[in-house]
């Protein structure tokens, strides 16, 4: 299994930028696919974005295309999420988790996951 540990969450207000990031270590995997989700007090887990390891291919969630950018550095075994114009419905803890296949925005087709990281926007 691939350990991950995500970093970079914090308070911010509406509006403003933040980069989360998410270090694979273990059993790593040279395809597959890297995907961020999110979870709001109350709310289903939900997808955010999602790149392949070896491409590069880019998915997103509805709510956040044209403001967020999932990109990974393979050399880092590292994967992060460019946050721009934070609204506050964008609060939740924010998820990284791995799988060896294909790109899919179900949360239960990911095997590996981190602990997650606090994402706070007030308005």
């Amino acid at each position: 299994q691939v350990q991950l540990v995500e970093s970079g969450g914090g308070l911010v207000q509406a509006g403003d930028s933040l980069r989360v990031s998410c270090a694979a270590s273990g059993r790593t995997f040279s395809t597959g696919v890297m995907g961020w989700f999110r979870q709001a007090p109350g709310k289903e887990r939900e997808f955010v974005a999602a790149i392949t390891w070896m491409l590069g291919y880019t998915s997103y969630g509805d709510s956040v295309k044209g403001r967020f950018t999932i990109s990974r550095d393979r050399a880092k075994n590292t994967v992060y999420l460019q946050m721009n114009d934070l609204k506050p419905e964008d609060t939740a803890i924010y998820y990284c988790a791995a799988r060896p296949g294909g790109t899919t925005t179900m949360p239960h087709d990911y095997d590996s996951w981190g602990q997650g990281t606090q994402v706070t926007v007030s308005s």
